[in-house]
């Protein structure tokens, strides 16, 4: 098993908080998803060309989780519902 650095924007800890106990084991769940194939995401155009979207339902709602993998380091940017998510992604990657 290959092992991955992983780094949390100061975004996505904030949102993280935010979430119940169940919820982050869902979250934790998709995490180890990417690890293990970290190409499983959309890769973006444009303004977000180096970030990956990664969709997961959790409950009855979908979210999105962005990354980006740099030198073998996983960075998990943000996650969030669809609504505003890449205008606020495009934003803070500013």
């Amino acid at each position: 098993m290959m092992t991955m650095k992983i780094t949390q924007s100061h975004f996505f800890k904030r949102k993280v908080k935010k979430l119940r106990e169940q919820e982050k084991k869902i979250l934790d769940q998709q995490i180890q998803t990417i690890i293990n194939n970290p190409n499983i995401g959309h890769r973006k155009k444009g303004a977000l060309r180096e970030v990956y979207i990664y969709k997961f339902k959790m409950y009855t709602t979908q979210y999105l989780l962005a990354y980006r993998i740099i030198e073998g380091e996983l960075e998990l940017i943000m996650i969030g519902s669809h609504e505003n998510y890449y205008r606020d992604l495009e934003n803070y990657l500013k």
